[in-house]
């Protein structure tokens, strides 16, 4: 039987060949690391792709609009105060019944006044610097009327006419539009144009060309300059007029944000 060396033991299943198991090694090792450089390559692939973004212009917009005021509003307050809260209720009712009817007769509609507000609280006691009581605990009844008027320019007798009145207080006034949607819209076309003005001069300075349109953002609108005057809470004793300027016009603003591509 011939030797065999301690080198030259026989392949078989349980004892492959040292030549097999180092082949089987080697592929093991070409597959690993053929599989760990496609997992770097996709992900550099992703970021490339992720940031091979066009070229933008962006610029915010803005644009203004004013239109004359069409009618106004006046606020006014009718007080009562009383030992219980159902006398309050009444008195108040009664109260306001009473400046309804006195205002009719000044020429105001009724459908031109309605009620902006009603609460009725609980009335602390309350002591003069002497520590006399000068004001009676118990409950305070106060009724909010708005009344609308479109004698713009003759508001300020209408204000002292309500100041010379009795039971009332004159709480302020503003001034607005029957339906500002047009004005706004109107502020909405202003900050597009706007904004397209800013992008071309933008993209004529870096010498460049607007691209197509990529974004339109929300072209959010707000009132300006819807004056308002201040509380005058004092009742006069004579039907004096307020020295009252009505506004010329009503501003409304709108913003936008939009973006361009770049075309080279």
């Amino acid at each position: 039987m011939p030797a065999f060396s301690a080198a030259q033991t026989l392949a078989s299943p349980a004892n492959p060949a040292p030549a097999m198991r180092r082949g089987g090694a080697a592929i093991r090792t070409t597959l690993a690391g053929a599989l760990f450089a496609a997992l770097l390559i996709v992900p550099l692939s992703a970021q490339a792709g992720e940031g091979a973004r066009d070229g933008r212009i962006v610029v915010s917009g803005s644009g203004t609009v004013e239109r004359a005021p069409d009618y106004a509003r006046i606020h006014i307050s009718v007080t009562t105060r009383s030992e219980t809260v159902v006398e309050a209720v009444d008195a108040n009712n009664d109260a306001v019944e009473a400046a309804l009817a006195r205002l009719e007769a000044r020429g105001i509609a009724r459908e031109d006044i309605e009620t902006a507000g009603f609460r009725v609280f609980e009335t602390p006691e309350s002591r003069r610097n002497d520590d006399s009581l000068r004001e009676q605990p118990g409950f305070t009844a106060s009724h909010q009327l708005r009344i609308k008027t479109r004698d713009i320019d003759d508001v300020g007798v209408l204000a002292g006419d309500i100041l010379g009145l009795e039971g009332m207080t004159f709480q302020g006034l503003d001034f607005a539009l029957d339906d500002d949607r047009d004005a706004q819209d109107e502020a909405r076309r202003r900050a597009v144009a706007d904004a397209t003005r800013q992008a071309g001069v933008l993209a004529d300075a870096a010498g460049v060309s607007l691209g197509r349109l990529m974004l339109v953002g929300d072209a959010a609108t707000s009132a300006i300059s819807m004056r308002s005057e201040g509380m005058m809470m004092a009742r006069m004793d004579a039907a004096s007029p307020v020295p009252i300027v009505p506004p010329a016009s009503l501003g409304y603003e709108a913003s936008v944000r939009m973006e361009w591509a770049i075309s080279e």
